[in-house]
């Protein structure tokens, strides 16, 4: 199969490359085929010891490696089917931040993005990976930008999607986690019955529909996934709120002129819909980024459309590292 035509296959394409062969089930609560993904992303979850903590990750394909970053509170676990479509002709390494997911943070260390971002260069450095190129969504677009500009050697390119920017980090609708989290009340208040009652998590007003465009998102599994490790013991709630303060601080402040001097080239797709970041953020970083290579516009799309639109990162990732190499 040649690679245009199997990035025009999108979320229905054939799944080769060692997770599954067959059509793609839609991501919904009674996904048979994402409780599979959940299942072969256990398996194949591995573990690199830093200073930082131990650290989880997925890596899949060979080839160019691209760095996968997800958002709060979510896991790599959000980029299942871009990997899945990406992983035939790139290596893809999929981590998990500090505090979130299936990564143990070393006792005491700091959850900032600051401090992420230094977490990932040790991750590549202990997996021998010279340079990447980077996808982000939200709370992981601040980690990216601050890859870009502190180390423009090792970030081939990037493309951002909804994400936190200087002018809007913390976005307004993270204000109430980070209260809640630094009262230590936000595991127990929120994540736990979002746990425990799926389709509560999925209703209008709570994390599903704020952050999914689909009714139906996200799947059973991915709240497993998303949420279950993050309660497991009393150290993980305390992580995961601890994460949630971190981002009190504008990590991203003063970071404008450093992105107009980075020479990174740059794609921005953007969710129209989402009600978390505003869209003013788009043009901001068209003007801030010194190498944008343009911007995309999604109608009817929410903040972690990534999840439920893979075919649109994989198609868009391809296009741009194709352009980086030639």
């Amino acid at each position: 199969m040649k690679r245009r035509d199997f990035v025009k296959l999108g979320a229905g394409a054939v799944l080769l490359g060692g997770w599954a062969t067959g059509a793609v089930a839609s991501t919904s609560a009674g996904s048979d085929f994402d409780r599979f993904r959940m299942a072969e992303w256990r398996r194949n979850r591995q573990f690199a010891e830093t200073p930082f903590g131990s650290i989880a990750y997925a890596m899949r394909g060979s080839g160019e490696a691209a760095l996968f970053l997800h958002g709060y509170p979510l896991s790599g676990f959000q980029w299942r089917g871009a990997v899945e479509q990406l992983e035939l002709f790139y290596r893809c390494i999929v981590p998990d931040f500090m505090g979130l997911g299936a990564t143990e943070a070393a006792p005491g260390q700091d959850l900032g993005a600051g401090n992420q971002a230094a977490m990932i260069i040790a991750l590549l450095d202990t997996l021998k990976v010279a340079r990447v190129h980077i996808v982000a969504n939200d709370s992981g677009g601040a980690v990216a930008q601050l890859l870009a500009v502190r180390h423009p050697d090792r970030v081939r390119s990037l493309l951002l999607t909804n994400c936190d920017t200087e002018r809007q980090s913390p976005p307004p609708a993270m204000l109430p986690v980070i209260d809640l989290a630094r009262k230590g009340r936000y595991a127990e208040e929120w994540l736990m019955p979002w746990l425990a009652d799926r389709n509560r998590a999925r209703a209008p007003d709570q994390f599903g529909g704020m952050c999914y465009a689909d009714p139906a998102n996200p799947s059973d599994s991915a709240i497993e996934m998303y949420f279950g490790p993050l309660l497991a013991t009393p150290e993980r709630r305390r992580q995961v709120e601890a994460h949630a303060v971190a981002q009190g601080t504008n990590a991203l402040a003063g970071i404008t002129p450093q992105l107009n001097r980075c020479p990174v080239p740059t794609r921005i797709v953007w969710g129209m819909a989402d009600t978390i970041f505003d869209t003013a953020n788009i043009d901001y970083l068209d003007r801030a980024l010194g190498n944008s290579r343009g911007v995309r516009r999604l109608e009817r799309s929410k903040l972690f459309w990534p999840e439920e639109r893979p075919d649109v990162i994989a198609e868009e990732a391809d296009a741009l590292w194709r352009k980086v190499r030639s």
